[in-house]
């Protein structure tokens, strides 16, 4: 029977599914269900409205659903295991489902070895930070050692890098480094944001290196905050950028000529490259709340010149302001909105150390350098709950 109405009722209430896994029994979205596909000796897909319905799938459906196949395929998830949103990449959601239903990982612990035991050592892909050449690296992340270390020669003893955990973060970039399974991983270095920028070609390994990366966040914030609940520590595990992309800018002064750059949105730091897949940013600006005369305006000043771009914005702080220009109104739109998203939150006690910080460190070409001792996300503020 073509949408046959007891699976129309057993939907998940406040959505509207179009497939379901006739072998989990479970309602899924389009997205999903097109992963799913790919694992057809596992789950099968069919049509909720337009295909014919055996009286076994329907059957399997009701004794299952959603709410009961959660319950036996994530019995077991660890605090830090990262769980994908329908935004995230094709490469976080596919092993998603694939970890839940192909591997059962949520139902045996030991399933688990891989992204959990606080060491791993393997080979990745590494972006030169000079040539920009993927080179094989040798990477290891020891959990007692506090780092993730990598090493330019095989049988070298010294690491190339040594990346403390505490300021550690790593964020899917498919489109960014143009590779599928492409990570950025961003950590503090003299004084400075450092970026590196790696793949592997087997996508489950890519993923068990992210979450191998969260997990010894997790254990770190855990001795370091021994108060605060799992709840509390998950979001500061790794983040994702609110808002990438090429803005025009202009020097402190306001008479020099703009120029292209790549611009990050990371919480309440704004950092700019030359080029998006630089190694270190140019620099950033710390961007406080509006009960402390921070604001975002559309456009420019009239006297304005040199600019290319005509879709200005202007970002207003205690002590001067910053222009940019965006190349099209929507890209406008979008910053402006990544910006008052962080200006109408109020400011946390530990970001108030960071403002007072940034405001007494020599400019750079406009922006300012950021002290490592001091991070929005490290150990040295204290975590405050909200």
């Amino acid at each position: 029977m073509i949408g046959h109405p007891l699976i129309l009722m057993l939907c998940p209430k406040n959505s509207q599914p179009d497939w379901a896994s006739v072998t989990l029994g479970v309602f899924v979205c389009q997205g999903c269900s097109l992963l799913h596909r790919g694992i057809p000796h596992i789950s099968r897909v069919k049509s909720v409205q337009q295909e014919s319905w055996e009286a076994s799938e329907v059957e399997l459906m009701a004794a299952m659903g959603n709410e009961a196949a959660k319950a036996k395929y994530e019995q077991k998830v660890p605090a830090f295991y990262y769980r994908p949103k329908h935004t995230d990449c094709k490469l976080l959601r596919e092993q998603w489902i694939r970890a839940r239903y192909e591997r059962n990982e949520f139902e045996f612990i030991e399933k688990q070895e891989p992204y959990s035991a606080g060491y791993r050592e393997g080979f990745l892909w590494k972006r030169g930070r000079d040539n920009g050449q993927f080179l094989s690296r040798k990477f290891i992340l020891s959990e007692r050692e506090g780092a993730l270390k990598y090493f330019s020669k095989q049988e070298a003893r010294d690491p190339k890098a040594v990346m403390k955990i505490e300021t550690l973060n790593a964020t899917f970039q498919p489109a960014k480094i143009g590779n599928p399974y492409g990570l950025q991983i961003t950590y503090l270095r003299d004084n400075s944001t450092r970026n590196i920028f790696v793949y592997h070609s087997d996508s489950k390994e890519m993923v068990d290196w992210f979450n191998a990366i969260r997990a010894a966040r997790f254990h770190y914030l855990q001795v370091a905050f021994p108060g605060a609940s799992d709840e509390e520590l998950v979001p500061k595990l790794t983040r994702s950028f609110m808002k990438e992309g090429f803005m025009e800018k202009t020097g402190p002064k306001h008479t020099e000529g703009f120029k292209k750059r790549w611009f990050t949105m990371d919480d309440r730091r704004l950092m700019y490259f030359k080029d998006p897949l630089d190694a270190y940013a140019r620099g950033e600006v710390f961007i406080g709340s509006k009960e402390n005369s921070y604001t975002v305006l559309p456009g420019l000043p009239p006297s304005t010149q040199g600019y290319h771009w005509n879709h200005g914005i202007t970002i207003v702080t205690p002590d001067r302001k910053f222009l940019f220009a965006c190349e099209t109104e929507a890209e406008q739109k979008d910053w402006i909105t990544a910006f008052q998203r962080v200006i109408n939150r109020p400011m946390r006690p530990q970001e108030y150390a960071v403002e007072a910080h940034f405001k007494h460190k020599p400019e750079q070409t406009g922006f300012l350098y950021r002290d490592p001792r001091i991070s929005l996300w490290g150990s040295s503020v204290p975590l405050q709950r909200e």
